[in-house]
């Protein structure tokens, strides 16, 4: 009887451990489950998902990602995905994207594009691929996007061999003028520096022909190869400075140790941030390109020098930014064309007190919806510390009347009245002025005939 209550009680606490573990497991796994979900909202929320002029926006910019998450809402616009860590681009890897209207996938690290990766974006017009390690593509990539208009491809690796030669003679074609511009040829050796816009298909992918040879064998059977073309020295804007699309086009070059305003600036940029370079003057025309621009930064730079015409096309500008330079003085004329400035900021800067500065305090007067700040004299000495508008004023205002002039001016009109023979009309006031000029001249300069005036007295 012992034995078998010994055995029931057994069975009894071995059925109460499984439970419990079985309800253990159950703890873990409802946690383990709890955990992945936090997980999927935690990667979610790091994305910035937003509707802007009712488009929507999937911002995931700066999030060391190395692929396209399958959680992303799939009905978004516009997907921004710079500066990550993404290398490879599968095929379709953003096919289920139906409505994208602009990937933006500049500064990754991305090398190599399946012949697939686009598929599926059939309204996609923005391609933004800059700043990457592409080396090789062709057109097949681009089929898949027959309404692509704007395509960003510099400051890429290309080797411009024949695995390139479809993508060229593509983006040659006149109606593509807006893909693939500011992309050069980093491979091979003889190509290097020349655009994919303007190379030569045939130099690109040579046929292997005597007449067609990049190369020429003497008579000792020595190969002798044309020289390489000389190696910019100075990279093109696109590939020193970024370029940002959204919300707002926008060219970076802050920071980049440049001397001159770039050349071949992108005619869509609304903002430009050129501060803290080594620019001491601005050119005529240097910004004609850039119609749209909003905003334009200069700051902290070397400047000293400003072109009449060098805000020339600006029409739109709205803020201006010059502070932190060298500048003494606005040359006449510099504002005009800037009909719609707002901002303008002119802080740190030498300004000196002479008239040179009345062209920009008579400007800002007449503009008067313009808000600026920092214009106070530096030079010369007894003005500085003033604002230059005070300094304008007091250089229009009255000069103050001689006390001794006036005295004297007393005392003879004095004289005069008592002796009878004042100076009565203004013609005696006049000849009494210029026998006194004659007399302090040189002798060489009097005129030896003696002067006569004729004195008319009016009734």
């Amino acid at each position: 009887m012992r034995l078998l209550t010994a055995l029931l009680l057994l069975l009894l606490l071995k059925s109460v451990e499984s439970r419990k573990g079985d309800r253990r497991r159950d703890r873990l796994g409802r946690t383990r489950g709890k955990g992945r979900a936090n997980a999927v909202k935690r990667q979610i929320s790091d994305c910035k998902e937003y509707t802007e002029a009712g488009e929507k926006f999937l911002d995931c910019q700066d999030r060391q990602l190395t692929g396209v998450q399958q959680h992303w809402p799939d009905d978004i616009h516009h997907l921004l995905l710079a500066r990550n860590k993404i290398r490879v681009l599968r095929d379709n890897t953003f096919s289920r994207f139906k409505n994208l209207i602009s990937l933006d996938l500049q500064q990754n690290e991305i090398s190599r594009l399946e012949v697939g990766a686009f598929s599926g974006l059939t309204r996609l017009t923005t391609l933004l691929l800059q700043h990457n390690n592409i080396k090789a593509a062709s057109e097949e990539h681009l089929l898949p996007l027959p309404g692509l208009r704007y395509l960003r491809l510099y400051d890429n690796p290309w080797d411009c061999s024949c695995s390139l030669e479809s993508l060229v003679r593509n983006l040659q074609v006149p109606s593509n003028r807006n893909l693939g511009n500011y992309a050069t040829c980093s491979l091979p050796e003889s190509l290097r520096g020349q655009k994919l816009k303007k190379v030569r298909g045939e130099l690109v992918c040579p046929e292997i022909r005597e007449d067609t040879k990049p190369w020429k064998e003497t008579e000792d059977g020595e190969v002798t190869r044309p020289k390489p073309p000389p190696i910019q020295k100075q990279p093109d804007v696109n590939s020193l400075c970024h370029t940002y699309l959204f919300p707002k086009p926008m060219l970076d070059c802050k920071s980049k140790e440049l001397k001159n305003i770039p050349s071949d600036i992108p005619s869509d940029i609304v903002k430009m941030d050129l501060s803290s370079n080594s620019i001491n003057h601005l050119r005529p025309k240097e910004f004609v390109a850039a119609r749209d621009l909003k905003l334009l930064n200069l700051s902290s730079n070397s400047l000293d020098q400003i072109s009449k015409s060098a805000f020339a096309g600006l029409l739109y500008l709205q803020e201006l930014d010059l502070s932190n330079n060298s500048l003494q003085y606005f040359p006449y004329g510099v504002l005009e064309d800037l009909y719609f400035l707002r901002k303008l900021s002119l802080e740190n800067n030498p300004w000196v007190c002479d008239y040179n500065i009345h062209y920009l305090i008579y400007w800002l007067k007449h503009h008067p919806g313009v808000a600026y700040n920092g214009l106070v004299c530096t030079e010369p000495q007894e003005f500085r510390g003033w604002k230059v508008e005070n300094y304008v004023k007091t250089y229009n205002g009255e000069c103050p009347k001689d006390k001794d002039w006036e005295a004297g001016k007393d005392d003879t009109d004095t004289d005069q009245n008592d002796t009878g023979a004042g100076v009565d009309t203004a013609q005696e006031m006049r000849a009494l002025i210029e026998e006194e000029e004659v007399e302090w001249l040189p002798m060489p300069l009097r005129d030896p005939r003696p002067k006569k005036y004729d004195i008319i007295r009016l009734s």
